[in-house]
């Protein structure tokens, strides 16, 4: 068994990791295989990084030989009881199953149930659509960053290069196993700032701001919306932009701005006790049956859940699950929902905070 050790000099990390845990209980993994499953392939390395003195360090523990995997996994096993937090990249899918079933097979009583795991993969997944990439391959988010590899080879290309050293080792072979390990290592530290894209849609976001605008659209109509000036749980490594039903966010550092449509219109109340009420069809609405039983039996009706309603003109704002009530619609069966712009509203900058969280969760839902 070998074991390498490098201190990361001059490596500064943005993102602000200390609210995940002290840095010195975060520990990040990433293991080097044959293969995908365990029974058949070869654990030949397992590489982490962590903080200490002051500095990230990288330690690896490399099976020089097939019979010392379970050699590595002790020594690995033993390192990383000090740390509580564990990061990975896409290790709940491969990672952690992998060294479970090794684990397994050499009867070794280690695991990992004492440790809050982040999967970066799966915080980041999700988000693809605001990156406007096509996947979230570790490769492909470095590329999406600028991040410049030393290593040249993909793990399936340095599988031979293992089997190739075992039966006769080489130093040259041995640094290029220990070099793809290590970027992909340094590679995860500098992938940390994209946690920022997960913290802007499960993170707390602060409405600085809040306006009402009016402006001409392309067709020379008047339009209304609501301008929110929003501060961002994470500075983001790069500006972002989208648009969904009517509603367009930009973003870029720490600072974000979202243009939400005012709509200006009679909407419905619907009632859902409505079987305490008649329907009035001259008035079209609903009235309750303790002032409706003044009415004439001959203009009204039994409510039913569909002409149940009041209906009131005023300004309104969007919704796309009941987060304000009373809340609105055009039609008993319309999916969109609406809540009135009210004065009251209009002073609560705390709503408004939890209203962006509202929309950028349903963009990003689509």
């Amino acid at each position: 068994m070998r074991i390498e050790e490098i201190k990361l000099t001059d490596f500064e990390i943005t993102y602000p990791l200390q609210r995940i845990a002290p840095l010195d209980k975060i520990l990040f993994l990433d293991i080097e295989t044959t293969g995908f499953t365990a029974k058949t392939s070869n654990l030949y390395m397992i590489g982490a990084a962590y903080y200490r003195d002051g500095c990230w360090r990288i330690q690896q523990w490399f099976a020089q030989k097939y019979e010392e995997e379970k050699s590595i996994m002790e020594a690995f096993f033993s390192f990383a009881s000090s740390f509580t937090h564990l990061i990975h990249f896409n290790g709940n899918n491969f990672d952690l199953p992998f060294l479970m079933q090794k684990c397994s097979l050499y009867s070794l009583p280690y695991n990992f149930d004492d440790y809050d795991g982040i999967d970066m993969y799966r915080r980041i997944s999700p988000y693809k659509f605001f990156l406007n990439i096509s996947n979230c391959k570790q490769k492909t988010l470095e590329a999406f960053l600028g991040i410049e590899r030393d290593d040249k080879n993909n793990g399936g290309e340095l599988i031979g290069v293992y089997h190739d050293y075992v039966n006769q080792p080489s130093e040259e072979s041995a640094n290029l196993l220990l070099l793809h390990n290590i970027d992909d290592m340094k590679g995860m530290l500098r992938l940390l700032p994209l946690l920022a894209y997960n913290d802007l849609f499960n993170g707390r976001l602060r409405a600085k701001k809040v306006q009402a605008n009016s402006y001409k659209d392309y067709h020379g109509n008047e339009r209304h919306a609501l301008i929110m000036k929003l501060k961002l749980p994470a500075t983001l490594p790069h500006p972002v932009s989208a648009m969904s039903n009517g509603c367009y966010f930009n973003a870029d550092g720490d600072e974000g701005t979202l243009k939400v449509p005012i709509h200006n219109e009679e909407l419905k109340y619907f009632y859902s006790n409505y079987k305490d009420y008649y329907y009035l069809p001259e008035e079209d609405q609903a009235m309750h049956k303790s002032v409706a039983s003044f009415v004439d039996k001959e203009h009204r009706v039994k409510a039913t859940a569909a002409n149940c309603y009041t209906r009131k003109y005023s300004s309104y704002l969007p919704q796309w699950d009941v987060l304000v009530e009373p809340f609105f619609k055009r039609e008993y069966n319309s999916k969109e929902l609406f809540f009135e712009l009210t004065e009251e509203v209009k002073k609560d900058r705390e709503l408004f905070s939890v209203y962006a969280s509202h929309i950028l969760n349903h963009m990003v839902s689509i």
